[in-house]
């Protein structure tokens, strides 16, 4: 399985982006999916997560402006931001969570290999 994202890039504050993460392979099922990001110098650090079920989760500091979904027929995941801020710049990374390949028995987490997205002010 590879994953695979895209759509980051340079923005004004105050602007949007749309992310979009692909996960390419015969997959069976996946848990969850989620964007995680970790600017120069800190920890990597939850964005949001949406759960094979719809149920999402966010990071106090994008609530309200930024949106998690999903496409589980396509082994897409996707993340809205609006209303970004400097501080939201760092590299952005794709997970799908729980995922298990068909034929096999186990499941796995599997990461893209990020994007950048960075917000100027």
């Amino acid at each position: 399985v590879q994953v695979v994202e895209s759509g980051g890039g340079l923005v004004q504050a105050g602007g949007s982006l749309r992310l979009s993460c692909e996960a390419f392979g015969n997959t069976f099922r996946v848990n969850a999916m989620g964007w995680y990001r970790q600017a120069p110098g800190k920890q990597r650090e939850l964005v949001a997560t949406i759960t094979s079920g719809g149920s999402t989760n966010y990071a106090d500091s994008v609530k309200g402006r930024f949106t998690i979904t999903s496409d589980n027929a396509k082994n897409m995941v996707y993340l809205q931001m609006n209303s970004v801020k400097p501080e939201d710049t760092a590299v952005y990374y794709c997970a799908f969570e729980g995922l298990v390949v068909a034929g096999e028995a186990y499941e796995y987490d599997y990461w893209g290999q990020g994007t950048q997205v960075t917000v100027s002010s």
